[in-house]
């Protein structure tokens, strides 16, 4: 056996069409997977797929996360094509959400809330079906630093990745006996198009580092190399595991974005003030 071998097996990867799940199907497909990245957007996920190469292969399948139909239907598109399901990747999540508790949008609550909670559940149900007929298989969920460390005014965000990280530990407790196995990655501040505002901000960049033992910003291959791991051979007794891979900043604090959101909501208003 290679150790930490993914050679041959078949993974979906949702969300792989950007970001970490397009950087974790990478080294997938580097590794030698059979890949399939999922994502609403077709032209996203086609020149994505133009652009990974390596020893295995990659396909895209376009759907929402938030239809419980079309997550079952990818699923089965996979496992037509390929024969099986080894492993999935719950990595399609985002918010809409941002600003004092007091004034957040309760529509966009609701609708992070879907994608991010909803979605990762469908994600796992559907695919953990699979798995378990194979005779089992590694489920890896992307969640983030912000369901450890309150992240003040992040709205929905952090508290929806603390729901997929319980959501992990219940589903590796059930699907054990399946010897299906499910495990969770919290990432840092990781580079990406989602967090340029947040790297172009000198007060930002200069907290989280303050904030972080390891004081660099996170590259996707930091992710994505925890991520195949667990998907891989070398992991087969580990499971219901939540990782922070932060650079340690789960040992201190949340970072301080007052600098961005005070002058949106001003002073009185991040402490919970609305204006009658």
């Amino acid at each position: 056996m290679t150790v930490g071998s993914v050679s041959g097996k078949s993974i979906l990867v949702t969300g792989g069409g950007s970001g970490i799940g397009r950087g974790i199907a990478a080294s997938l497909v580097a590794g030698g997977a059979d890949v399939t990245i999922l994502g609403r957007n077709r032209e996203r996920l086609d020149a994505t797929v133009s652009e990974i190469d390596g020893a295995g292969s990659v396909h895209a399948v376009a759907a929402d996360i938030t239809d419980e139909e079309q997550v079952a239907a990818a699923v089965s598109e996979v496992v037509e094509r390929a024969g099986r399901l080894d492993g999935v990747v719950a990595c399609a999540g985002g918010s809409e959400t941002i600003g004092p508790v007091t004034q957040i949008d309760s529509a966009a609550w609701r609708n992070t809330v879907d994608l991010n909670v909803n979605g990762t559940m469908y994600t796992i149900k559907h695919a953990a079906r699979e798995l378990v007929r194979a005779g089992g298989g590694s489920i890896v969920a992307i969640s983030s630093i912000a369901s450890s460390n309150t992240h003040r005014w992040f709205g929905a965000y952090g508290v929806t990745k603390s729901a997929v990280d319980h959501l992990v530990r219940l589903a590796a407790d059930e699907l054990g006996a399946s010897n299906v196995r499910v495990n969770g990655i919290r990432p840092g501040l990781t580079r990406t198009e989602l967090v340029a505002l947040v790297l172009d901000s000198p007060e930002l960049s200069a907290d989280y580092a303050a904030a972080t033992p390891l004081p660099r910003v996170g590259e996707v291959d930091d992710i994505a190399a925890l991520a195949t791991f667990l998907l891989g051979d070398a992991s087969t007794w580990i499971t219901g595991q939540v990782v922070n891979v932060d650079g340690g900043q789960m040992l201190r604090r949340g970072p301080d974005y007052s600098s961005m959101l005070e002058p949106l909501f001003g002073e009185d208003g991040l402490r919970g003030v609305v204006a009658p």
